[in-house]
């Protein structure tokens, strides 16, 4: 891991001699670097990259293979585990990007859509792979669903087919693809998202991805009114809301923006 001036913080998921598949370990120093940096008020946006070739191949099959020789409570334990991994990827308040290249194959993809922004490559391939190995896509599963809804995601589960950047982008699994990784384009594709995302409240961006989470898609009914009422009248009385009006109003950057970006 490593954080800049700007509190941009880059985690690499570094096992490039298997395309960076997780296995037990992976899976814990995940959750531990997310649980760290989502506590570390130095830090402003996490971007979720993976060393050599590939994003990530999804599960190790040598992991894969010990758990399918395990006992039912090892596998719970172990599934668990991996659901919460996920899950503190999600719920960080910290926004998080994932910069996709090569493959994202099984778990990969579920990954890519744990972080709150998705940026591939045009030659990266995505695949929700886990029938081809007599499996399910159980844990990632919810995570597909709310991308691109059941439709979509029940193809992509019961053909484990691989889909392209663009498709990807297509169906939701992506916010941006970058035609040309040539000269760093999707370095710098990630470096505008970073700049757009610094341009605001960190307090607020914890407080969206926070609300955001406790709301679905239906009715807006009294209790969904309740929540966002009290919580829009908690946030604006804040310190951060007070100097974010101020310098809206004083026609400055707010205190949040790093020196010399005013970009609006």
């Amino acid at each position: 891991m490593a954080t800049d001036a700007r509190g941009v913080t880059r985690v690499t998921m570094n096992r490039p001699e298997v395309f960076n598949a997780f296995d037990e370990a992976m899976i814990a120093d995940l959750d531990a670097a997310f649980d760290r940096l989502g506590r570390d008020p130095a830090v402003r946006i996490i971007v979720l990259e993976g060393a050599g070739k590939a994003f990530s191949a999804g599960a190790d099959l040598q992991w894969m293979k010990r758990a399918s020789e395990a006992t039912q409570d090892w596998n719970v334990a172990d599934a668990r585990r991996f659901a919460g991994m996920l899950d503190r990827i999600a719920r960080c308040p910290k926004p998080t990007i994932a910069k996709v290249h090569g493959v994202a194959l099984g778990g990969g993809v579920g990954l890519t859509l744990a972080c709150d922004i998705a940026v591939a490559a045009a030659g990266a391939q995505f695949a929700v792979s886990e029938a081809r190995f007599g499996i399910l896509p159980s844990v990632i599963g919810p995570y597909v669903i709310n991308a691109v809804g059941p439709r979509e995601a029940r193809r992509l589960a019961l053909t484990a087919s691989r889909i392209p950047a663009a498709e990807a982008l297509r169906i939701g699994l992506l916010h941006e693809v970058v035609e040309s990784d040539a000269a760093g384009g999707l370095d710098a594709a990630v470096e505008r998202w970073v700049a757009e995302l610094l341009m605001n409240g960190p307090q607020a961006q914890a407080e969206i991805k926070a609300l955001f989470a406790q709301l679905e898609v239906g009715p807006v009914d009294g209790e969904v009114r309740e929540l966002t009422a009290q919580t829009i009248a908690r946030v604006r009385m804040g310190a951060e809301a007070r100097e974010g009006f101020a310098a809206f109003l004083g026609k400055r950057p707010a205190a949040w923006v790093p020196k010399g970006d005013t970009a609006s």
